[in-house]
């Protein structure tokens, strides 16, 4: 693949920050952004983050997304980030990418923004024994599996980039961040988790030096950018700007705000969502579970709030199974595998086929 050239020139500072505070890992790109100038470089920054904790994305909000009391006991500090995304584990087995850039520096479509920023990491990737694959729009995949977060947003002057370089991912303990609405989610989203996420490490076997992975993506970096890589440092406006990111984020205004919607799922990758609905149903709420794949139902389960199970609705979890996620296959299979058969009235159909549908991540516009 060429590399790609647009109209800034010059190199690229370089910022190589180590270990840093889960805080800063977050604001040292914000501020960056923030202070950005005319006259200031385009800069890539590698860190990695000192001690674990959790970060959400922008609109989403925090308690509806996060078990802040477990991570509390657990002494797991909470962020909030500026670009977009769902809640995340991040710890030391992370090496974090971060750009902040120029408008002008990077393609106009995001498409492509994106394509550009996946390629050293995929590069770095396979240098290390590990077979990578870009995954429109934004993901980097092994056989199907998630190997790379991404996130994009506009902050201040600049446009900012970020991903990161799995070594290591523990999903039981991101499983447990999450603020879930039953045990029977919870497992779901850990099976998917197991299923749809990967690390180096599991991989290869093994992890290897973080120096090493760093220069490697910084010389495929430079390459896919077409424009060398200078080491640097921050300057004292920088500086001063991180510190203001430092108040803002830590403060109880900017931490709990308001927002999210009321879709209660948890995306795996970009083809794959663990969500959950409720049909309200005499005997009893019933809880639905499932695993979502490219649209499809890929797995399904049926609770009850008390746990129980309605064993005479298994057909119909059966008949769900591996169906496209839309009215007319679900209003199908509803009709031809419910226990009540005809003696369903219209309205009955209407509010299981809602309830199943209310799985869908993209169902926004009639909540």
């Amino acid at each position: 693949m060429h590399p790609t050239r647009m109209s800034s020139s010059g190199p690229i500072r370089l910022i190589e920050a180590g270990a840093t505070s889960a805080l800063r890992s977050q604001t040292i790109y914000h501020g960056l952004a923030y202070a950005r100038t005319p006259r200031t470089p385009d800069t890539v920054v590698l860190l990695t983050p000192a001690e674990p904790y959790v970060c959400i994305g922008f609109h989403q909000d925090l308690e509806r997304e996060v078990d802040t009391a477990w991570c509390g006991d657990r002494g797991l500090p909470v962020l909030r980030r500026e670009t977009g995304g769902g809640a995340v584990y991040l710890d030391s087995d992370q090496l974090f990418v971060q750009w902040v850039m120029a408008g002008e520096s990077l393609p106009a479509r995001v498409d492509r923004r994106f394509e550009l920023f996946a390629r050293p990491l995929v590069a770095t990737y396979r240098d290390f024994g590990v077979a990578a694959e870009f995954r429109p729009v934004n993901d980097v995949h092994v056989d199907g599996r998630k190997i790379v977060g991404t996130g994009a947003a506009h902050i201040g002057e600049a446009e900012v980039l970020v991903g990161n370089l799995i070594f290591d991912f523990d999903t039981g303990v991101m499983t447990r961040v999450l603020r879930t609405p039953s045990e029977a989610f919870r497992e779901q989203v850990r099976q998917s988790l197991d299923a749809y996420m990967t690390s180096i490490r599991r991989e290869t076997g093994s992890s290897p030096d973080r120096g090493a992975v760093a220069a490697a993506y910084a010389r495929h970096c430079a390459t896919a950018l077409g424009r060398d890589l200078e080491p640097g440092t921050l300057t004292a406006e920088e500086e001063r700007a991180i510190d203001l990111v430092d108040q803002r984020f830590t403060s109880s205004e900017f931490r709990t705000r308001a927002g999210g919607r009321p879709w209660r799922g948890v995306k795996i990758h970009e083809d794959v969502h663990v969500a959950e609905s409720v049909y309200g149903h005499p005997d009893g709420d019933v809880r639905i579970t499932a695993r979502l794949r490219r649209g499809f139902i890929d797995a399904v389960a049926f609770t009850r709030n008390d746990h129980g199970q309605f064993d005479g609705l298994q057909p119909l979890i059966d008949g769900l199974r591996e169906i496209p996620l839309d009215h007319l296959a679900v209003s199908r299979v509803v009709r031809a595998r419910h226990p009540a058969g005809d003696a369903l009235t219209p309205g009955e159909v209407d509010g299981w086929v809602s309830a199943v549908l209310d799985l869908d991540p993209n169902r926004e516009a009639t909540r």
